[in-house]
């Protein structure tokens, strides 16, 4: 059976550092209305706390106020950094949420991206990865509702258990964040919970993926489970319009101070002096920069290195204005979406039909206008006899 393919997006968010921060917020929240009024299945909202451009620090406060004022569109966390928080906290708040949105909020999980973060908080960076697998540990337990009494060298719980049960049966959806090193895969393995690829879209993630998710199906192997690809998400960057050099010139607007982000935190994007930040991305594939026809061909690239994965997520950005990128997420719903639904296609078979029956169809309507013609002159021809 071949499992529908979902649509969403991953929203750092990744914002211009000129722009009214407080602005910003409403046009995130917008997004997320338009992105529900469009038909996407998920959002997913990231929390950070320095270096500039990301400016969500708590994705559960914004799911809060998104769950209000969308209807259908599924809202997650992309994703709790766990090294940063009490995990009796994570976790209550994650079952509040689950309980104000009736069951429409997913919890993903990662260590912590950015080592400003950790730094401010007094975490080594190198331990991040481990207090995140002991807190993981920790907040499952509490879903089932078991009681938990531990001290590690970084919290202590003495009979801690949840105030409330999950919402949802047996409680959220779980993701761990997996980018280029295996401690994604090797926990979402353990704990048969989904995987979250933030760096899909990039030449090294887009490498690894099949590397990690082989490493989450031997994990998974030994505690007598097999992974399931449909919970795994690709994160992607895209920006699309009518044609490919439209959406390359819409693009100059901000994807070169973006890679500048990116690489003030961990150079990573080796663009040689002089060249055009957007010609260089496309001709490296880092991304879609382009037209609907050029998402999809990415797709379905994605699809030949993970088979049956379960959702493509657009990466929110700057890289066009408001305007040309509200119309980009709109390009990617009225024709990318639906050829992967496949819902044109009974129209699409309907008109083929017609036309490989067109002659006989057009006799049969001819005949039933000429026998028409024919009685209506018979009719008055009698009433005038």
């Amino acid at each position: 059976m071949t499992v529908r393919l979902r649509h969403g997006v991953f929203m750092a968010p990744f914002h211009q550092m000129n722009e009214n921060p407080t602005l910003l917020f409403q046009q995130d929240m917008q997004l997320l209305e338009l992105l529900d009024g469009l038909g996407f299945h998920e959002a997913w909202i990231g929390e950070h706390h320095s270096a500039g451009m990301e400016t969500i620090a708590s994705p559960e406060l914004f799911i809060a106020a998104a769950a209000e004022r969308t209807r259908s569109i599924r809202l997650g966390t992309g994703v709790v950094s766990l090294p940063y928080h009490n995990p009796l906290m994570v976790a209550d708040r994650i079952v509040q949420l689950d309980h104000m949105t009736r069951g429409r909020v997913m919890f993903g999980v990662g260590p912590g991206l950015l080592a400003s973060d950790a730094l401010m908080l007094g975490i080594d960076p190198s331990v991040q990865r481990d207090r995140m697998a002991e807190s993981l540990d920790v907040i499952l337990r509490l879903f089932r509702g078991e009681v938990v009494t531990e001290k590690t060298d970084w919290y202590e719980l003495v009979e801690a258990r949840l105030h409330l049960p999950p919402y949802t049966d047996p409680h959220p959806e779980v993701c761990v964040a997996s980018a280029v090193t295996p401690s994604g895969g090797r926990l979402a393995g353990r704990y048969d919970l989904g995987m979250l690829c933030v760096a899909a879209g990039e030449n090294a993630g887009f490498d690894a993926l099949d590397v990690n998710w082989r490493i989450a199906g031997q994990v998974a192997a030994e505690h007598g489970r097999a992974m399931d690809p449909s919970r795994v998400r690709l994160v992607v960057g895209m920006h699309l319009a009518e044609t490919r050099d439209e959406a390359m010139a819409q693009a100059r607007h901000g994807l070169g101070a973006q890679i500048d982000y990116l690489n003030n935190n961990m150079p990573r994007l080796f663009i040689p002096d002089g060249v055009d930040p957007v010609e260089w991305y496309v001709e490296h594939d880092a991304g879609v920069i382009g037209t609907p026809d050029d998402a999809i061909a990415r797709i379905e690239r994605l699809r030949r290195k993970l088979p049956g994965f379960g959702a493509v997520l657009l990466s929110a950005h700057d890289w066009a204005t408001w305007e040309n990128t509200k119309r980009s997420y709109e390009l990617y719903a009225r024709y990318v979406i639906p050829h992967f639904e496949r819902s044109n296609t009974p129209r699409q078979e309907s008109y083929r039909w017609v036309t490989r029956h067109q002659a006989e169809l057009t006799e049969k309507r001819t005949a039933a206008a000429r026998a028409m013609f024919d009685r209506h002159e018979a009719e008055w021809a009698a009433k005038r006899a």
